[in-house]
């Protein structure tokens, strides 16, 4: 049988993918509770930290690569 293996780098890109959509998905929600329409700045604040994870995640693979002068 074989053994699935994935590399660092495309698990890094898929977590980054799924941590956007989440926290898009959490943007977006923060519409539908009360009250309608506004978004409760601890909404604004977690979708923001997500986003920084995000970017802590790319960046530091584009760094990484950038250095090794593989990109």
């Amino acid at each position: 049988m074989r053994r699935f293996t994935i590399e660092p780098q495309q698990l890094r890109l898929w977590l980054a993918i799924v941590l956007v959509i989440c926290g898009m998905t959490l943007f977006f929600m923060g519409f539908w509770v009360s009250p309608l329409g506004e978004i409760h700045s601890s909404v604004l604040i977690a979708y923001g930290e997500v986003m920084t994870f995000v970017g802590a995640l790319i960046g530091i693979d584009y760094a990484a690569r950038e250095r090794q002068g593989g990109l």
